[in-house]
């Protein structure tokens, strides 16, 4: 087989975002996300008549509210951070192959892309859904719609999947960079690493064990056990940090937001740890938000406006938000090596004579 037979594709993946801050776009934006069985775990008879007659009827007019605040000229902050970082990493890859942008849920959408790298005759494709810690609601789900697509095609390409980056040193090197550049003009008196939350459910269907939320210290560290937990890296995550920065153990917080319905979620919740941190006197709160790669509603709105109102109203004074990685430059690296060095270690190795 001549040695250029295979070539490599590149897919980014995110999870997405209305076209437009308007009730009608974010409507058919969340009736395509909260329709993923990946993301409601119930049966489909009950998530169709939650949605449809409970979620549907009310959340989008609250959530293009939402979307209107942090809507800029160039559009979604999410695709445009996101297109940014694909043309830099598509600048550091050029030779290597091509790089496409998808999204889960709205546009450019996952079909499109698989068949765009396709189309430019790729054999096999690095995915590298950006989500640092592994969850089934968004890497997997991710990642099991790219195998549906490409499963469909006439020549399905190879797949090569990254499953998760929450030590990767390029990410953390990122966010370190952020915290540092965000805290040029005075350290904050108390740092909240806030990351997304998940229901419980989603963790403990994931370790047989009974280890996952067995126990109060049951993310203390990374065992076999909860490898996969999103719980546990997002806690390996905040240590890798805290010792890069030498932060001591009353100088930051970890909590989860964004939790939804009355299922229970991963705790602590961050709107529940704002107000205690504001309590003990804290006068300037730092946020860090590592389980996201670029700046989006969960960052900008729920974080960067309600959090930073709430702080404030509990006696707070100033709260930072600390940007996510975005598209700096030293990410599109980090990005590029991440893809070069999944696509080399998939290689088949040489026969030996």
């Amino acid at each position: 087989m001549p040695e250029n037979s295979n070539k490599t594709g590149f897919l980014l993946i995110n999870l997405g975002t209305p076209d437009a801050p308007d009730t009608a776009s974010v409507r058919r934006y969340l009736r395509e996300f909260l329709f993923d069985p990946y993301v409601i775990t119930m049966n489909p008879v009950g998530r169709w008549l939650l949605l449809n007659l409970i979620i549907l009827p009310t959340r989008p007019a609250k959530s293009a509210e939402a979307y209107r605040a942090i809507w800029t000229e160039e559009g979604s902050p999410l695709l445009v951070n996101m297109e940014n970082l694909t043309h830099k990493v598509s600048e550091r890859l050029k030779g290597k192959g091509p790089v496409v942008l998808a999204m889960r849920y709205g546009s450019p959408s996952i079909p499109k892309g698989v068949q765009a790298l396709h189309d430019q005759g790729v054999t096999r494709v690095v995915v590298l859904p950006l989500y640092p810690q592994y969850a089934t609601s968004s890497t997997e789900s991710s990642l099991a719609r790219v195998r549906e697509v490409n499963g469909k095609l006439p020549s399905p390409m190879e797949l090569i999947e990254v499953r998760d980056f929450f030590e990767d040193p390029r990410f953390l090197d990122g966010v370190i960079t952020r915290m540092k550049e965000s805290f040029a003009g005075g350290k904050p008196d108390h740092i909240l690493f806030s990351y997304h939350g998940l229901p419980e459910s989603h963790l403990k269907v994931l370790d047989p064990t009974g280890h996952c939320l067995g126990s109060a210290d049951c993310c203390a560290a990374m065992v076999p056990a909860n490898r996969d937990c999103y719980r546990a890296q997002s806690y390996a995550t905040t240590r890798a940090l805290v010792k890069a920065l030498g932060l001591a153990e009353d100088e930051y917080s970890v909590a989860f937001q964004s939790r939804l319905g009355r299922e229970p979620w991963i705790k602590p919740y961050t709107d529940e740890v704002i107000p205690k941190i504001a309590a003990r006197g804290v006068k300037h709160l730092g946020v860090v938000v590592p389980s996201f790669t670029a700046d989006c509603l969960e960052t900008l709105e729920e974080i960067g406006i309600r959090g930073k109102e709430q702080f404030i109203e509990e006696g707070g004074e100033e709260l930072t938000l600390v940007p996510c990685n975005n598209a700096m430059d030293s990410w599109a690296d980090g990005v590029a090596e991440i893809f070069l060095e999944h696509a080399e270690s998939a290689k088949p190795a040489l026969a030996q004579t």
